[in-house]
């Protein structure tokens, strides 16, 4: 069964208020990094980390280590700093059948008052996934993104994204000349091309499906000369950013946005049914909300 992380983002109760709560409801022993950064292990919903959502604010992740002045330094900023800077829920991998376990985690969390983007208009909470990709090669990972940036304008308009979050420019879409470069059907390069057209149009985390960590998974050496001073850790996992969490919504769930990530690699999966989207998007001249009803009627089941 493959795996899958999630991250969700919410204001309200502090992070040692977070981790006890979800302790309460699914057992464990809590770590405490730092007095903003804690880790429940060992729980009936998986590993799992809450931390307020700033490295500034965790000295134990630094060179410095966790003694000195540093760290009360951040933690006392941590303290004034809670009342703005959102949590950050992080999961380990959890097998794909599982993700139920996290709207509970969700619930339980709603339960002691955390707020989502809806809540108040400087909210703009991002809910991320990382699904581990089927197969370490070149040809998945491009399957997937050709599937992504061809299902993308229907994502968007689905996802509905918030307003704060397009101000912030947070998860900006591929380059237009790169999308329509690697949708052509005949672009199915090796591993090194793929990697290196991708940096050079994506020189940065900041796509609403960020491959960096997975191409650092596959060849760290070619991604580190490219991006020296980017912050990547390599993992196999594609990197999907969403824009919006409800977390104070007993409505919203994240089922609906991973069904539609589903969607994305069962597209990928048809070899045939990609090429031919591909070639259909490379002669399309109508605007984006076009192309996302075009999708819907004959790409998606």
């Amino acid at each position: 069964m493959r795996t899958v992380g999630v991250e969700v983002e919410f204001a309200g109760p502090s992070a040692e208020a977070a981790v006890q709560a979800v302790q309460r409801a699914f057992g464990g022993r809590i770590v405490e990094e730092d007095p903003h950064a804690y880790r429940l292990t060992g729980s009936n919903a998986g590993d799992l980390s809450i931390e307020l959502d700033s490295r500034m604010l965790h000295p134990s992740k630094s060179s410095e280590g966790k003694s000195g002045f540093l760290p009360r330094i951040a933690a006392w900023f941590g303290f004034a700093a809670s009342y703005i800077v959102p949590c950050e829920l992080v999961t380990s991998p959890v097998p794909m059948d599982r993700l139920q376990d996290i709207d509970q985690v969700l619930s339980v969390l709603r339960g002691i008052g955390a707020k989502g983007t809806q809540d108040a208009a400087f909210y703009a909470f991002g809910l991320h996934f990382n699904p581990e990709i089927a197969r370490q090669d070149a040809q998945t990972a491009l399957a997937v993104l050709k599937s992504f940036v061809l299902l993308n304008p229907w994502l968007r308009r689905e996802v509905a994204p918030d307003a704060t979050r397009d101000l912030l420019g947070f998860a900006a879409p591929f380059p237009a000349g790169y999308v329509r470069h690697i949708v052509a059907p005949e672009y199915w390069p090796d591993m090194a091309t793929f990697i290196d057209d991708y940096l050079a149009a994506n020189p940065t985390r900041n796509r609403d499906l960020d491959l960096l960590p997975l191409l650092h998974h596959f060849d760290a050496p070619r991604v580190r000369a490219a991006l020296p001073n980017e912050k990547i850790n390599g993992r196999p996992t594609f990197h999907y950013r969403l824009p919006d969490a409800r977390v104070s919504d007993a409505g919203w769930s994240i089922a609906p946005e991973w069904n539609r990530w589903v969607a994305v690699e069962r597209l990928a999966e048809d070899r045939d049914r990609l090429n031919a989207l591909g070639a259909a998007f490379l002669t399309f001249a109508g605007e984006d909300k076009s192309w996302a009803n075009i999708v819907e009627r004959i790409a998606l089941p």
